[in-house]
């Protein structure tokens, strides 16, 4: 996995803009700590920093390519999970490769199909091509929005890059916060809207999405859509369906030249990911490393609080006992938690997920002593109705977005010079959006049309989230995490199953559970959803309490300047109990909503935020 920069204007030489690329590749050097390199010339700057997964000498980036006497130049992050189906096909139609790398295969595959090249490529990236004698450069994000890839379009320049710093590190572009970011913040944060980069002047190209930059401007297209077409299967055909496509994903993303682990909570999508991992380390003679996240004393302070169920340390344990596995466990204590705060901030570029986003922050610095490639179990629950919006009847039938049905709340958090700000109108706006893309098929029953609307929201917004949260703890610890249930083929075909047959057994995620029999225990199988775990410990409650009062008694805190003093003390003081509604999802509470604020004001100051409203 690698981090790709670049700098594109038809109207002007660059060359003498070298520093800038360097500048802005450099910010990338978590992501591709192995090697890196530049492409030079009259009206392109390319840089690259590369981790190598496959390939050492093969894949070496930028890479040039001549063919039907044109030269075409790609910088590439991501994985091709098809490499060899593809390089057969090219090999068939007379290309030849240098090298084994998926990064050659994908250059080639734009060569010969162009902007289609898209359609053909099954895996997890974010690439510029550019041909020189086109005057044409070609950018692409993989259609679930795994990797990451912004962009800014000033004085005729595209700008471009994996992280919105690399775009900060270009001197035209400036760390300016609008109304509308600001909006953007409390509205829907730490979510983002679709294509939004938060700061002014800074967009993402939207998972599925290409864009085309030429002498005539820019063109942003969608290649890749949700269709809706009759399920025609049973119940027991559509479990071997989802089966075989799912073990299929997994056993190809475990092919890597560098050490590969799992992620393993004990909940029914990492172990069901680990187990297929466990039997293919066991046929090459291997075994299998799992690693899961736990928080020193957590057995003491632990509370079922209608989310979090049950403890994972136990569960996972179970599983790696049963599928052979070598099991780690990696504890995060309340101070390294608290400082890893300003770690994920620097990592996420915007305030993200509180101490959810730190303690990623962390597991993946120990993984990554031992390994350099991860699989995780992120998207199942998107896709197959695992989150309690899928089941409980309020949040089902809440007309917005589950994640953040308490708008109102959020809005009391403001300072009374932002007061006006309709925060609710905003999220309606995104709201309405977005259901108006879902397709139905005319026989959807309200109720279908329903669960069409939830699993799209989930996959376009509350999906991005996550994926967005782990490639960035991750890869800022240049540690590539690979997502096997975000395969497009699955969700496309899962986004057709019918709830009587996606709840099947009445249970979330029913027909998954149903496809893991005889992979997993059955109690592992049936043990109810738990999201991500945090910590409960009353003692990190007081740590960012300190923090944040010291926060607020500075009055050089940029943080002072957007929120309402009053309400924002009582939160503290009462360690989060004055907000009683979850700020997102089902995480943010309490002493994570008062972490979320001091990632905020770490945001303002690090990045030296201007206010322009």
């Amino acid at each position: 996995m690698c981090g790709i920069a670049g700098i594109v204007n038809f109207n002007r030489n660059l060359t003498d803009d070298k520093n800038i690329i360097e500048s802005m590749t450099d910010t990338l050097k978590k992501r591709g700590p192995d090697s890196y390199g530049y492409y030079i010339s009259h009206d392109v700057l390319f840089g690259h920093r590369r981790l190598i997964v496959v390939d050492p000498e093969g894949g070496v980036q930028p890479m040039i390519k001549f063919c039907h006497n044109k030269k075409y130049i790609i910088v590439y992050n991501g994985e091709l999970y098809n490499t060899e189906e593809v390089r057969k096909d090219l090999l068939k139609e007379g290309y030849k490769f240098d090298s084994y790398s998926d990064t050659e295969v994908l250059l080639t595959s734009y060569i010969h199909w162009g902007e289609d090249c898209v359609n053909h490529i099954n895996g997890i990236f974010a690439f510029a091509i550019y041909c020189e004698e086109d005057k044409k450069v070609f950018i692409a994000r993989d259609h679930l929005g795994v990797k990451p890839l912004f962009y800014s379009i000033k004085d005729g320049n595209l700008i471009f890059g994996s992280e919105i710093k690399t775009i900060l590190a270009h001197p035209i572009v400036e760390p300016i916060l609008t109304e509308e970011g600001l909006t953007e913040i409390f509205a829907l944060g730490p979510a983002r809207n679709l294509g939004s980069g938060v700061l002014k002047d800074i967009f993402e190209v939207p998972p599925a999405n290409y864009l085309i930059f030429t002498k005539d401007g820019v063109k942003v297209k969608e290649y890749w859509k949700l269709k809706c077409y009759p399920h025609i299967e049973t119940t027991d055909e559509t479990a071997e369906h989802v089966r075989n496509i799912l073990v299929d994903a997994i056993k190809r993303q475990l092919y890597a030249d560098v050490p590969v682990c799992t992620f393993l909570s004990g909940g029914l999508d990492s172990s069901i990911i680990s187990a297929v991992a466990a039997k293919e380390f066991k046929a090459r003679g291997k075994v299998l490393n799992t690693y899961a996240i736990d928080y020193e004393d957590n057995e003491l302070y632990f509370k079922n609080d209608g989310f979090v169920i049950t403890t994972d340390s136990t569960w996972a344990k179970r599983v790696s006992e049963f599928i052979g596995s070598k099991h780690h466990k990696v504890l995060n204590n309340n101070e390294n938690l608290a400082k890893a705060l300003k770690n994920a901030v620097e990592a996420n570029d915007l305030p993200g997920m509180a101490d959810i986003d730190s303690s990623l922050f962390l597991f993946c610095r120990a993984v990554r002593e031992n390994n350099v490639v991860a699989l995780s179990g992120e998207c199942a629950d998107e896709i197959f109705g695992g989150y309690p919006w899928f089941t409980r009847e309020e949040m089902v039938n809440a007309n917005t977005f589950p994640w953040s049905r308490f708008v109102k709340q959020r809005s009391e958090l403001l300072s009374p010079q932002f007061k006006s700000i309709n925060l609710q109108e905003f999220v309606d706006e995104k709201y309405k959006e977005n259901i108006a893309k879902v397709p139905y098929l005319d026989t959807d029953t309200r109720y279908a049309r329903r669960m069409r609307e939830l699993v799209y929201l989930n996959i376009k917004w509350f999906m991005i989230t996550l994926l967005t949260r782990k490639d960035r703890m991750s890869m800022a610890n240049s540690l590539e995490v690979r997502v096997p249930f975000a395969d497009h083929r699955l969700v496309e075909y899962a986004f057709n199953i019918p709830p009587e047959i996606r709840f099947y057994g009445n249970r979330e995620k029913g027909i998954l559970r149903k496809a893991a029999e005889g992979m997993l225990p059955k109690d592992v199988i049936e043990r109810k959803k738990s999201p991500y775990p945090k910590t409960f410990d009353p003692g990190y409650t007081r740590l960012v309490q300190n923090w944040l009062r010291e926060i607020l008694n500075d009055k050089t805190s940029p943080i002072l300047n957007i929120i309402d003093l009053k309400n924002v003390t009582e939160l503290m003081e009462s360690g989060g109990e004055s907000y009683k509604t979850p700020w997102f999802g089902q995480l943010m509470k309490g002493p994570q909503l008062i972490a979320y604020l001091i990632q905020l004001n770490l945001w303002l100051e690090e990045y030296n935020v201007k206010l322009e409203m």
